[in-house]
């Protein structure tokens, strides 16, 4: 497989809390004035990345996974998910709040969907002033019946609050309730699952005066308690990664950069991606150099080594899967 900088074309998505502060400061090109997401790099079906650069431009992701296998996704994520991409990468902007919700673990998803659960975690790269999100129960000892019957009136009682800024991240593991408050720009590393389901939408309706579909009786069983609130405790460190999450399913790692920077991945059995979350960098691969953007993805195949960067000032965030650590099921295809 030819290595080089792969970039895709962002798949944008309208939601009903969308801005436009994806088209305004992420460069994202749309008219529409409510997009939620940028899926930046997804295997979910249907909606399937498409390559927008070099000498794979107009394949999909899935073609580069049946044609290179290893090459491209690393020999042990090859064993384990083998044609399914592992990670859903996205960008997302909430002009209003996101429906408070709650995904399900690999066994739950397995069991209802077919699929993969849904693990995440946010980067949050901008929020307006006193911007907040969901993040679990205020008491953990809290009867999960209760999740049925949340209104105006309670919903501050029931769900635990914290407010954000710029750099703040958080590891949300399968189980927990959350929600991404107004005013909060984030980039956001899953596994791929698109399984979703609604405790409480703040009451609204969508344009046909209706109230969308909430998901209770599922809640309830997905939801699970945590003793912390998931906030990563870390340091820039300028040219060294500072790591962010380190979990099961995906390691992220946060990196400043200024001047020209090596990074040596042949230790690494896996595809890593980064994404630009401030500032503008050129990256080398086999002599093949892209510029990365603020807001923008690019993937580098399991068979690069050495990756150069090249900067003014930028800050990445370094995604891959550590197979020594890795605990995935092979899902029945």
């Amino acid at each position: 497989m030819e290595s080089y900088p792969i970039k895709f074309k962002p798949i944008l998505k309208e939601k009903i809390w969308g801005g436009e502060k994806l088209s305004q400061f992420l460069n994202k090109k749309s008219d529409s004035k409510n997009i939620g997401e940028s899926w930046e790099i997804s295997g979910v079906k249907d909606d399937i990345s498409v390559v927008s650069n070099g000498l794979y431009k107009g394949q999909t992701l899935n073609n580069l996974i049946s044609n290179y296998k290893s090459e491209f996704l690393g020999e042990k994520n090859i064993e384990v998910f083998g044609k399914n991409f592992p990670l859903l990468i996205k960008f997302l902007d909430a002009k209003t709040n996101l429906s408070v919700q709650v995904h399900p673990d690999d066994k739950m998803a397995s069991t209802y969907h077919n699929s993969f659960g849904k693990t995440e975690m946010w980067y949050i790269m901008d929020s307006d002033k006193d911007a907040e999100i969901v993040l679990g129960l205020k008491n953990n000892q809290l009867d999960k019946k209760v999740l049925g019957d949340i209104n105006k009136s309670n919903v501050s009682s029931i769900f635990n609050t914290e407010k954000v800024r710029q750099g703040d991240c958080y590891f949300i593991p399968a189980g927990k309730i959350h929600a991404i408050g107004a005013g909060v720009l984030a980039a956001e590393i899953q596994q791929t699952s698109d399984i979703t389901y609604r405790v409480y939408d703040w009451d609204r309706k969508d344009d046909n005066g209706k109230q969308r579909e909430l998901h209770t009786d599922l809640a309830k069983k997905a939801t699970k308690t945590f003793s912390t609130n998931g906030k990563s405790n870390y340091k820039i460190r300028k040219d060294k990664t500072s790591n962010l999450v380190d979990c099961d399913f995906f390691t992220t790692n946060i990196f400043k950069l200024k001047g020209l920077h090596k990074r040596d991945y042949n230790k690494i059995d896996s595809f890593v991606i980064f994404m630009c979350v401030e500032g503008v960098a050129e990256i080398t691969v086999n002599n093949n150099t892209e510029f990365i953007f603020k807001g923008e993805t690019v993937l580098i195949p399991a068979n690069s080594k050495d990756v150069i960067f090249n900067s003014q000032g930028s800050k990445m965030l370094e995604v891959y899967i550590d197979s020594k650590d890795s605990k995935f099921r092979k899902l029945a295809s």
